[in-house]
């Protein structure tokens, strides 16, 4: 009984957030403390796009394939959206660390300048030529004059997304995990409630269909980054924003762009070869991109608690570093890598067997949930050397050390997993070929970064 009592504290401190050096704290606990509510922030993120396929998968499989060729599209707004974050929780985590407070502020400020220019650029593509994507993504003629608007809201409220996800960089680089969390919890309620009643209509709101739900989530998302506004000026907070801190600091501005250059030049690599992978799959019908689409939303819905211990260890990284305490940034890295691990086992064998049964939730079509059954039990076999992959990459971006990720997404994504999915997927004539490929980069991903990382190379970059 009192250890219960004893995790059920820890739980409600590390959900009750505040201000704490987490370099001075036993290490456990800090990565405890921020790992809760991280791995939750991350569980509230992959909702959006589960809780939009589970409504959505009632319209058919058109609409189904809407969402998914999106996604494909929407996989680089949300890797620049996490280079960007990359960079900026670096910064403010040496920050941080260091004790300059003041240098945290500023880092904030230029980290949120930052994200709205990218936004406003990445919409004009969306607003403009929105089947066109979804042309160019292989939608047939009726999946794209379905999925019109859809595109367009989705691309054209990139600024929000990429300030929902940029602010709360900034809450994880200083520490506040719990504020990035509840920030999600907010817009991810407001999404689940106007899902269903955007999409299938009730009383005078009309049935807006594929459209409503791109509709709800960007009304969730704007109501949760006026919550992180909010307490970015309520003073309370370890960063805390002034009018003196809008201004442009071109040292801080270029600092956080090269850092976050390499870490978006990372994530674009990456899931610019989800991309490929999808136009592989589209090559096999519109049952094999749903069936596709359904098992990618359940595994991004396994794996962002995932990166909610390797966000995690990016922080504890960069503020260890920054209180010149090399040797336990090391450490904390390498126990988040052991928890993550064995979580992600737990995923794979849940995955193993229960399949069919988290398919039925979402396609009543059998060549559907064939796919997906199939894509879940493939790609989950590698999940235990992913586990370290994910974690480690995320530590050399929380060093600065965000170029050693690049080099190794290139080489395992591009010259690996894209040519690999294609000979496997023409010679089987069949999509498995291209989760056996995915399954193959990223465990060979996850043994190069524990070789590089054991280097310690990283630990000598300066932010």
């Amino acid at each position: 009984m009192a250890a219960v009592l004893r995790v059920w504290q820890l739980v409600k401190e590390a959900l009750e957030g505040g201000d704490r050096d987490y370099t001075a704290i036993g290490l456990r606990r800090a990565v405890v403390l921020l790992s809760i509510p991280m791995v939750l922030e991350m569980a509230m993120e992959s909702l959006f796009a589960l809780v939009d396929v589970f409504f959505v998968s009632r319209l058919g499989t058109e609409a189904v394939a809407v969402v998914g060729l999106t996604e494909g599209v929407m996989t680089i707004v949300y890797s620049l959206a996490w280079g960007l974050g990359a960079g900026i929780t670096a910064v403010v985590a040496r920050r941080i660390g260091e004790k300059d407070r003041e240098g945290a502020d500023r880092a904030a400020v230029q980290g949120m300048v930052i994200v709205v220019v990218a936004g406003l650029v990445l919409a004009v593509p969306g607003l403009l030529w929105p089947r066109r994507l979804l042309a160019m993504m292989g939608a047939t003629p009726e999946v794209a004059a379905m999925g019109g608007s859809f595109m367009q809201l989705m691309l054209g409220s990139n600024v929000v997304i990429l300030l929902l996800f940029g602010i709360n960089a900034i809450f994880r680089g200083a520490g506040n995990a719990a504020l990035a969390m509840r920030a999600l919890w907010i817009a991810n309620g407001i999404n689940i409630v106007l899902d269903p009643l955007l999409i299938f209509g009730l009383g005078p709101v009309p049935a807006m269909g594929v459209t409503g739900a791109a509709v709800a989530t960007v009304i969730g998302r704007s109501c949760g980054v006026a919550y992180q506004c909010w307490h970015l000026f309520d003073g309370k907070g370890k960063v805390v924003l002034a009018a003196r801190h809008f201004r442009v600091a071109w040292a801080v501005l270029w600092n956080i762009l090269r850092l976050s250059g390499a870490a978006c030049a990372q994530f674009l690599i990456a899931s610019a070869s989800w991309v490929f992978l999808v136009r592989i799959v589209a090559g096999f019908g519109d049952d094999a991109v749903a069936g596709y689409t359904v098992a990618v939303r359940i595994i991004i819905f396994a794996l962002l608690p995932a990166w909610g211990i390797a966000n995690a260890a990016s922080t504890l990284t960069g503020q260890n570093l920054g209180a010149g305490q090399a040797d336990r940034a090391e450490r904390s890295a390498w126990l988040c890598g052991h928890v993550n691990a064995g979580y992600m086992a737990v995923m794979a064998v849940i995955f193993m067997l229960l399949a069919p049964w988290g398919l039925g939730f979402f396609t009543e079509v059998p060549a559907v949930a064939r796919v997906g059954v199939v894509a879940l039990r493939i790609v989950s076999a590698g999940y235990l050397f992913y586990a370290y992959g994910m974690v480690l990459a995320q530590a050399f971006n929380g060093a600065g050390d965000a170029m050693t990720p690049v080099w190794l997404n290139l080489v395992c994504f591009w010259l690996v997993e894209i040519p690999l999915a294609w000979y496997l997927a023409q010679r089987m004539q069949a999509p498995e070929g291209v989760f056996i490929a995915v399954a193959v980069s990223e465990s060979l991903l996850a043994v190069l970064c524990m070789a590089l990382f054991r280097r310690g190379r990283w630990k000598l970059v300066k932010v």
